[in-house]
């Protein structure tokens, strides 16, 4: 399949909001987790996470909007036009049948809904807002990029839990690898910091429960891991033809050149233990890029931190790369900020751009001591590597696999 280039990134997320912002904090290897204060969660079992608190400041969204959105939507529509001003696109000068809109997310925009449900039991159909019934849902931050640019060309919206915006990205490849549009905003966003979410979040089974120490919570691989924690954010790309971004002199940040996917299909919840239809996605994204096991220089961790999940991602690397696996660099930089569940996959990916363009992998950090040895884990602190092929893994609930492959030009 035709390959497809890079060419603006737009970021929000606890650890900074813009590219430059984002990669200066992730170079730090620094902690971005911390207790929730937005309302009061203290009764909850999980009640730490990464959150964004000067989205404002980078906002420019009327006033008048905001009542009318929930948090993700607003952190896409930020998103957006970041990628856009990066990409150097004047979003007037496209043909707006020709745009597209490739966006994921797991669970929605809560807090408008719960605000309105709320007003509804205290008082009534009257209290609710009208703007409730397009608010909500997966497909609003859809809605709203395309209603505030005018762009009208065919659009999807990804929910496949923690790997809906790894999913967007492989559909908005695929179609523009068949010339249906011109330029496609892909990616995801997710904001699960408020009472309900964090609810359903703390349902899961998989949170980290190590309240008392936020930075110290999310580590991945590690003995001492004891689940992921949540964070807020969005991250989008604009995603164009080489031959259109070569035209318009464009900066191409990389390409996206395989992507695959599979299903255990064992667990509604739960992955399988052997992680083989992992391996497999692996096999197809590799295949699809083109690329030997041997070329890639850097693999980007789905990192649950909690064991299942964990060694069976090891077991599929090691199916999949052999002996070699130890002289790849790998790491989970989302243990700095949060997972951000459907928008875990594309702020994955944005790192893996930014690794390739600095010669620079960030660290997983509270990694010290590897339940699972002999790999070559950056850890605590940022390693200097040449990357030209990066690897990609997102996962989700049910043994839901997504990877990509992303390379220089």
């Amino acid at each position: 399949m035709e390959k497809i280039a890079i060419t603006g990134i737009g970021v929000v997320s606890p650890s900074g909001i813009g590219k430059r912002q984002f990669w200066a904090n992730l170079k730090s290897g620094r902690s971005f987790i911390k207790e929730i204060t937005r309302f009061d969660a203290s009764l909850y079992p999980s009640h730490i996470a990464g959150q964004i608190d000067d989205l404002e400041k980078y906002s420019h969204i009327s006033e008048r909007l905001l009542k009318k959105i929930d948090a993700f939507s607003h952190m896409a529509l930020v998103s957006s036009e970041l990628a856009l001003q990066d990409a150097g696109i004047d979003i007037k000068n496209e043909d707006p049948s020709l745009v597209g809109i490739f966006l994921g997310n797991a669970i929605g925009g809560w807090l408008y809904a719960e605000t309105e449900l709320r007003d509804l039991y205290l008082e009534g159909r009257e209290g609710v807002s009208p703007y409730m019934a397009s608010a909500w849902f997966p497909a609003a931050p859809q809605g709203q990029v395309s209603i505030y640019y005018g762009i009208k060309g065919f659009s999807k919206t990804i929910v496949s839990d923690r790997a809906s915006s790894s999913m967007a990205l492989g559909y908005a490849r695929k179609v523009l690898a068949k010339n249906k549009l011109n330029m496609i905003l892909a990616g995801g966003m997710e904001a699960p910091v408020t009472p309900y979410a964090l609810l359903c979040c703390n349902t899961y089974g998989a949170l980290s429960n190590n309240n008392a120490n936020p930075a110290a919570a999310y580590r991945p691989f590690d003995q001492g891991r004891s689940g992921f924690v949540i964070g807020e954010g969005a991250g989008i790309v604009v995603m164009e033809n080489i031959e259109r971004a070569k035209k318009r002199g464009a900066n191409i940040l990389g390409i996206i050149s395989g992507y695959g996917t599979s299903c255990d299909g064992v667990d509604r919840i739960n992955c399988a233990s052997d992680g083989k239809e992992l391996a497999r996605a692996i096999k197809i994204a590799l295949a699809d890029a083109k690329a030997n096991p041997e070329e890639i220089d850097y693999i980007s961790l789905d990192g649950l931190a909690v064991e299942l999940w964990d060694d069976s991602e090891i077991k599929a690397l090691k199916s999949v790369f052999g002996d070699n696996l130890k002289n790849i660099p790998l790491s989970c930089p989302k243990s700095m900020f949060g997972n951000l569940l459907g928008a875990s996959g594309v702020l994955d990916m944005i790192i893996a751009l930014l690794t390739m363009e600095h010669g620079l992998v960030t660290p997983t950090i509270n990694l010290e001591k590897p339940a699972l040895n002999n790999l070559n884990y950056v850890a605590r602190e940022s390693k200097e590597y040449k990357v030209n092929k990066s690897l990609i893994i997102s996962r989700g609930r049910g043994g839901i696999n997504s990877v990509l492959v992303v390379e220089k030009l």
